[in-house]
C-alpha cells in the first residue's frame, strides 16, 4: 500500500527553508504548542560539503545509496567522490536544485511516492533528523524497507536524547520570521526507533555516536 505523505519539512507558505538555503542561514524547527522546545539547525553545514563523520556513514556500502531528505546534496556528492552510485529525494525544489548543481542526482518528491529501482538500493540514509518526516517514524521505516533490497541497510540518525519519542505539528521559521505551514514531524531517540524498527521487522545491527550525533544501523 503507498502512503501519501502531507505537506512535509522543506515545503508549505513561507519558503524559509529554501530561503535559508540560497543564504547558508540558520532555521528554526517549532512546536507551537511548546514554543520553549525550538530546535535551531544551520542550513550551512548541509550546504557545505561531508564532513568526517558524514563520509563514514558511506563505509561498508556494497551498492546504490539513497538519501532520504537529501537537501542540497552533500552526502550525493560524496559517494560520487566514492565512486558510490547514489540518488536523493527531497521536497524542496530549491534543495534538489543545488544538489544537481553540485553534480549529484536528485529527485524532487515524497519518498512515500514510487522512487526508480525500488527493492534494489543497497543503503539509504535517513539523516539530519529526516526520520521525522511525516510524523510516523514506524511508516517511514516501513516504506525504507520496501526501498532497500535484501539484506541491505537503512542508517538512522536519531535524536541525541536516546529516550526521545515525541510526534508534533511542526514549522519551519527563518531568521527573518518567515513561517512555513504546519507539518507532522517526529523526534527520535534510539530507544524508541528500535521499538519502531522491530514493529516493521527490521532488525538493529549497532548503534553510535560520532561527532556529537547519534546514529543506528538498521538490517533489511
Amino acid at each position: 500500500m503507498t502512503v501519501h505523505a502531507p505537506v512535509s519539512f522543506g515545503a508549505g507558505g513561507g519558503e524559509p527553508y529554501a530561503r535559508a538555503l540560497r543564504n547558508d542561514g540558520r532555521i528554526r524547527l517549532t512546536d507551537p504548542s511548546r514554543p520553549d522546545s525550538a530546535v535551531t539547525l544551520d542550513v550551512g553545514r548541509w550546504n557545505a560539503a561531508a564532513d568526517r563523520v558524514d563520509r563514514s556513514l558511506l563505509d561498508g556500502a556494497d551498492g546504490p545509496v539513497i538519501d532520504i531528505g537529501c537537501g542540497p546534496g552533500r552526502m550525493l556528492v560524496a559517494a560520487r567522490t566514492l565512486g558510490i552510485p547514489a540518488l536523493g529525494v527531497d521536497v524542496s525544489a530549491d534543495a534538489v536544485a543545488i544538489a544537481r548543481s553540485s553534480g549529484g542526482a536528485a529527485l524532487q518528491g515524497s519518498v512515500f511516492d514510487p522512487v526508480p529501482d525500488e527493492g534494489h538500493w543497497d543503503t539509504a540514509l535517513v539523516i539530519d533528523g529526516n526520520i521525522g518526516i511525516g510524523g510516523d517514524p514506524a511508516a517511514l521505516l516501513a516504506r525504507c524497507r520496501e526501498i532497500v533490497r535484501v539484506g541491505g541497510r537503512i542508517i538512522v540518525e536519531t535524536h541525541v536524547d536516546r529516550s526521545a519519542d515525541r510526534v508534533y505539528t511542526a514549522r519551519v521559521v527563518d531568521a527573518d520570521g518567515h513561517q512555513s505551514a504546519g507539518f507532522p514531524w517526529a523526534e527520535v531517540g534510539v530507544d524508541a526507533l528500535l521499538d519502531h524498527a522491530d514493529a516493521v521487522g527490521l532488525v538493529a545491527r549497532q548503534s553510535w555516536t560520532a561527532g556529537g550525533r547519534t546514529f543506528c544501523e538498521l538490517l533489511v
